[in-house]
Parts: C-alpha cells; sequence; structure tokens
C-alpha cells in the first residue's frame, strides 16, 4: 500500500440542530482512486468542505504528508496540494484557458502578466492530461467537459497532491465519462491521490480502489473493490438491503392526453411528434445537445416554436405560454432545480403552495391557515425531511430538493408531468422514493414525459423510450424490450 497522503481523524462537525459529521476517519493514499458515497444528507459535502478548508472542524485533526495542518480557508488548502473540483464549475467564462489555469497566480515579467509563460503553464498542464487544446480559447466556447478538463488542469498547475471530485460526470456524455475515467487513471499513475464523490454506484465500482461509506454523519465502512458489489454497497448507505431499484407500476394506459405535432425550433429540435398516453410513461433518451431538454420547455410554454403544435386533451396550447400551459395542467420538472426550480433562500413552504396559490385566494386574499395546511399535507405525502415547513429549502439535500419541486406541481393536480433529469445528484434512497411517486402518479392518469441521461433508469421506468439526436426523434424502442446498446447506437446517430 502507498504512503498516506491525506488523513482525516474524528473529524466532528455541529450545525445548529444537527451533527453533520461524527468521528468520521478517512485516509487518501498516493497513487488511489477512492469512493465516497452516502445517500443525500449522509455529510459527504460537510467532509468535502472541511478538506477544502471552507469548514473548521469542531473536533479531530487533519495530516497531509504526516504533517498536522489547519486549513483556514480553501486558498490555504490550495497552496497544500489539496485541489477541489465541484459539480458546478468555477471557470470565469470570458477568460481564456490559459488566463483560468494561471488565475490568481499569473506570471509576471517587469511588472506585467508574463502572457508566453502562462501559455506555458497551461500547455504543461493540459498536456499532463493528453488533451489537446488552445489555451487562448475562451472558455465561454468550451463544453461542459472539457470545461472540466480545465479545472483539473488548473489544479495540476498547482502540483496538488489531491484531487477532490464532486459528482464529476452529472452532466457529461457516456464518452466523455470515459474520457474522463482514462485521464483520472492516468493521474493515478502518476501519484495523484483522487477523492471520488459520486451517486452513481456502477462508476465508482469500474474506477474506483477503495471506497469510504458515510450514514448519519459516521463513516460505516470502508472496503476494498473486491469486497464490494452493488448490492454491498446499497445495503451500507441505505444501512437496508433494495431488492428492487425500479418498482413496479400497476396501471392501465387510456387515452392520449399530450399529442405534439411537428415542433421545430430553428437550430434546436426538428419536426418532433410524440404522444403520451393516460397513465403512461415515455423516456427520451439522447446525448447532450439532443434537444431533449429545449422540446420539454417549449412543450411547457417556456421556449416558442418556430413550427408545430401541441395539443392537450383535445386542447391547443399556444406556443411560448406556460401560463396557459399551466392552466391545461402541464407542469415541468426542470433539469437544474437550483436555478429553475426553487426559491432556495426561500420557506419550503412557499415552495410547495406558489403554484397552488390561486386556488387557496379569495378575493386575492391567500388563506395562510389554508397554505400551511397544504404545505404540511405535501411534506407529510412525499416523506420530505425537514425540520418543518419554515425551513429554508436551500438546507434541504438534494433528494428533499426535488421532492419539493415535484411536490408543487402535486398540489395542482397535474394532467402532463415534464420530468428533465428528474433524479440527477439523488442518492439511491430518494431515487427509489421518486420512482414509487412517479408511478403513483401515473397509476392515478398523469402522462409522463421523463428525459434522462441514466439509461437504467429509462429502461426501469418508462413504457416506451424515444430516442432523440441531433434534434430530432429517431427511434422509438418499447422499454421491456430494448438495451441500452440499442438506444446508445440509436442516440449515436445509428437507428436502423
Amino acid at each position: 500500500m502507498c504512503a498516506v497522503v491525506l488523513r482525516a481523524t474524528g473529524i466532528r462537525k455541529v450545525f445548529p440542530g444537527v451533527i453533520a459529521l461524527d468521528e468520521v476517519d478517512l485516509d487518501l493514499h498516493q497513487g488511489e482512486i477512492h469512493g465516497l458515497l452516502g445517500e443525500n444528507g449522509a455529510g459527504k459535502s460537510t467532509l468535502i468542505k472541511v478538506l477544502a478548508g471552507y469548514h473548521v472542524p469542531d473536533a479531530g485533526r487533519l495530516e497531509l504528508a504526516g504533517r498536522p495542518v489547519t486549513f483556514r480557508g480553501p486558498r490555504e488548502a490550495r497552496e497544500a496540494g489539496v485541489a477541489t473540483i465541484y459539480q458546478e464549475l468555477t471557470l470565469a467564462p470570458d477568460m481564456t484557458v490559459a488566463e483560468n489555469i494561471c488565475l490568481g497566480r499569473e506570471p509576471v515579467r517587469l511588472g506585467r502578466i508574463d502572457r508566453v509563460a502562462m501559455r506555458d503553464i497551461a500547455q504543461r498542464a493540459l498536456a499532463r492530461l493528453g488533451v489537446d487544446l488552445d489555451p487562448d480559447v475562451p472558455v465561454r466556447q468550451l463544453g461542459v467537459a472539457v470545461q472540466q478538463m480545465v479545472e483539473i488542469a488548473r489544479a495540476l498547475s498547482m502540483e496538488s497532491r489531491v484531487l477532490i471530485l464532486d459528482e464529476p460526470t452529472a452532466a457529461l456524455t457516456p464518452a466523455e465519462v470515459e474520457r474522463l475515467f482514462t485521464i483520472l487513471r492516468g493521474l493515478r499513475l502518476q501519484g495523484v491521490a483522487i477523492l471520488y464523490i459520486s451517486h452513481r454506484l456502477e462508476e465508482v465500482l469500474s474506477l474506483c480502489d477503495r471506497v469510504t461509506v458515510l450514514r448519519d454523519g459516521r463513516a460505516v465502512a470502508t472496503v476494498t473493490m473486491a469486497e464490494a458489489d452493488l448490492d454491498v454497497l446499497i445495503r451500507l448507505m441505505a444501512g437496508r438491503s433494495m431488492t428492487e431499484r425500479y418498482p413496479p407500476r400497476y396501471s392501465s394506459i387510456g387515452d392520449v392526453v399530450l399529442d405534439v405535432r411537428g415542433a421545430t425550433r430553428q437550430g434546436v429540435f426538428h419536426g418532433v411528434s410524440l404522444q403520451v398516453r393516460r397513465g403512461e410513461v415515455v423516456g427520451l433518451a439522447g446525448l447532450l445537445g439532443a434537444g431533449r431538454t429545449e422540446l420539454l420547455r417549449a412543450i411547457a410554454g417556456a421556449d416558442p416554436l418556430d413550427e408545430g403544435e401541441v395539443w392537450v386533451e383535445g386542447r391547443w396550447l399556444p406556443p411560448g405560454n406556460p401560463g396557459r400551459a399551466l392552466r391545461c395542467g402541464v407542469a415541468l420538472v426542470p433539469e437544474d432545480r437550483k436555478r429553475q426550480g426553487l426559491f432556495l433562500q426561500r420557506p419550503l413552504r412557499e415552495n410547495l403552495t406558489l403554484a397552488a396559490l390561486p386556488l387557496l385566494s379569495r378575493a386575492g386574499w391567500v388563506s395562510h391557515r389554508a397554505e400551511r395546511q397544504l404545505a404540511r399535507d405535501l411534506v407529510r405525502r412525499l416523506a420530505i425531511r425537514c425540520r418543518d415547513e419554515e425551513q429554508v429549502v436551500a438546507e434541504l439535500s438534494g433528494g428533499n430538493q426535488q421532492k419539493a419541486v415535484l411536490a408543487r406541481w402535486l398540489a395542482i393536480k397535474p394532467r402532463v408531468l415534464l420530468l428533465d433529469e428528474p433524479t440527477r445528484g439523488v442518492d439511491i434512497s430518494a431515487k427509489v422514493e421518486l420512482y414509487t411517486l412517479i408511478n403513483s402518479l401515473a397509476e392515478d392518469g398523469v402522462a409522463i414525459v421523463m428525459a434522462s441521461s441514466d439509461l437504467s433508469e429509462l429502461l426501469g421506468m418508462c413504457d416506451r423510450i424515444m430516442v432523440m439526436a441531433g434534434g430530432r426523434i429517431v427511434k422509438e424502442l418499447p422499454a421491456a424490450n430494448a438495451s441500452k446498446e440499442a438506444v446508445l447506437r440509436a442516440a449515436a446517430g445509428g437507428a436502423e
């Protein structure tokens, strides 16, 4: 076993009303990819922030290369060689690749920034990753996967010994995930210690050497991959076995509710037609840029159509009119819940009841008693874990935030529910709870469209899968007879 680079011993962190970390131990070895797993609220984010210098632990100690350290801020952690790359990237979009890599550490010559030296630093860092990229390109012009490479290159340019990656594949295509894994394996050979956080258990099993599992703020186990399989990891995370990842559904499929006819938005999607029936779950598959998110937004009236029509239960929806779509029972759970789905700094009550305020009002005045009762009912129905309905939404775990977005639409009893990446960033137990809720809605007769990058999720939850490529539906597959390979082949342009 290689030398320990970073060791955390007995780490404890307490916030008002909650013990976030309770005597947590973790050690990272040189040339190791170490997975960190846990359900939402298990303490992963807090532990990352302790290691990255954002939080000072209330008890316990950190050692770097055998020496005790105390990070009083993220800058001290970075200067000591601990770099963290978060799911939401922190690059300056209007600056070049080289400027981002050297940001805050720009080489200076004769009182001016030495741009030749800056480019050289950037090229050397990118070469370590095997990435051929022009250092003078503005970051805004790069895709998410390449921007992630720039973040990693920035960390390597600071001679980081420890690299912490938080949900790095959340927005990547399968091909981009494989490219990232190749790069991480190369860094492992170079002796970098990597802490890899993900909700995608299959990735952890294929990539990591060891994994530590957190539950309720405690480290319950550290196991090697030889000792672990999917069932073992789920049992360690949840504290119980989970026999059905995709619970059964008993809905009867009825008449057409949603009818999209030749929907076109120039440069985005073209001639899309699909029908969804009462009690049916239809999946939308496709690579990044295929047009799935944009299609759902257009159906919900958030974006205009250049051509085509959307009908709900025989009623035409004027394009670009989200209010009319909502009145006709069309609800959208957006891909980015934090930016587009929630008011993070407002109470859970307000987020839950927002869409139902007209139903809770008389003569323009909202009945606060009725609002509080509706919020309590929704919290109870969806088992949202919170102190009470007045808790600020930003304090909830990702799974409970996603439940809050869904609960808002349950209050108005939608006819059509559009789900865009409904379980992204959600742990395995919360996923099963969301799947059960989706099934319940389908059994109540809601027509559901689910766009997801998780092919197992689409195959396990949907009746049919529509595969999009280049802004068009190129294949329709019955989920019961489909395979990941068939979906990927169609998504890559190989529809037969």
